[in-house]
């Protein structure tokens, strides 16, 4: 039987003799997919993740957490995870995205901050996998794997990869000596809902882990699909100290910022090194165009602290290679 076989036999045992429409919702960057089920003036969000590929209990058990919280995450009306699918409520098209500018960003991003310190204040050591050293590396090495050798085709000399090699270390050290909070891990514009109330709605949590509280701040103000000046980030990071000082009251604003920013760019090696595998090994070539952004994120965080010049001299090595066509 058929995928799309199977999501309509599995609604109609759901629905009864009430007849629906699907029609496709969103992608996103893994073997996810969404539909959105109309019926009676009501609409339902249908996650598809085919259990080969996909495993819906994380999402069920992060979405568990979060809603016990108060956190505005989707209701589950039917579940089925052996066949991978999630009947959600509909928190809408309205993307934080697609909102987002000068007039809107305070607002938005004061009440994306508030959310993210609800989610930080959820207890999660038990229950969450850790972002340790281990993940934290593997992540990085897309970067050197599916961008640099993949994407531009070099081949890094020694002195090069020492050089990446002691950078990996760097980011990753400076990650676990944060605060350690719950991490939703994705928590950025295209993820984030305007919804009618309790906005945001917050999507794709199911890959949270219990690891650095600038995680998810980072992907927040640093986003791979929208950016803002410095100052505004720095102001906005203001925000979010002000509001978690049961953790960060202790912190020096220097230090705060280091680890936020040394944080960032590990994000970022990871966030580029997907965006190419997406094209690479998945087909999906339209994150290749969040990847100048992604770097200049990376440029800017290598030039401005002593300990990355290293680094930073070999992403201007690297860097005429971007201008050769995917």
């Amino acid at each position: 039987m058929k995928r799309s076989e199977h999501r309509q036999l599995w609604l109609s045992e759901y629905f009864g003799e009430k007849k629906f429409n699907i029609k496709p919702a969103s992608e996103d960057a893994s073997f996810r997919s969404y539909y959105r089920v109309s019926i009676n003036n009501q609409t339902y969000i249908l996650m598809d993740a085919p259990p080969e590929y996909e495993d819906c209990r994380p999402f069920v058990k992060v979405l568990d957490m979060l809603i016990k919280h108060e956190v505005h995450a989707p209701h589950v009306y039917a579940q089925d995870l052996t066949l991978g699918f999630l009947l959600l409520s509909d928190f809408g098209n309205t993307l934080y995205l697609d909102e987002l500018n000068d007039k809107t960003v305070n607002g938005l991003y004061g009440s994306a901050i508030d959310t993210l310190v609800q989610i930080q204040s959820i207890p999660s050591a038990d229950d969450l996998p850790a972002y340790d050293a281990e993940l934290l590396l593997t992540e990085m090495q897309l970067f050197r794997d599916w961008f640099i050798h993949e994407h531009l085709g070099i081949k890094l000399n020694d002195e090069q990869t020492d050089t990446l090699t002691s950078t990996f270390k760097l980011l990753q050290d400076s990650a676990i000596e944060q605060p350690q909070v719950m991490v939703h891990r994705d928590y950025h514009s295209r993820n984030l809902m305007v919804t009618s109330n309790k906005s945001p709605g917050v999507i794709d949590f199911q890959d949270a882990v219990h690891g650095p509280i600038t995680y998810d701040l980072a992907s927040l103000l640093k986003d791979c699909y929208i950016s803002w000046p410095a100052d505004k980030v720095a102001y906005f990071c203001d925000v979010f100290t002000s509001k978690s000082q049961h953790i960060t009251d202790k912190i020096e604003k220097n230090q705060f910022m280091r680890w936020f920013d040394l944080m960032a760019a590990q994000r970022h090696l990871k966030a580029i090194g997907i965006f190419c595998r997406l094209n690479y090994r998945d087909g999906k070539p339209g994150y290749l165009n969040d990847i100048p952004r992604t770097m200049r994120y990376l440029t800017e965080t290598a030039s401005k602290y002593l300990d990355l010049q290293a680094f930073s001299q070999l992403l201007e090595e690297i860097q005429p290679k971007l201008a050769v066509p995917a």
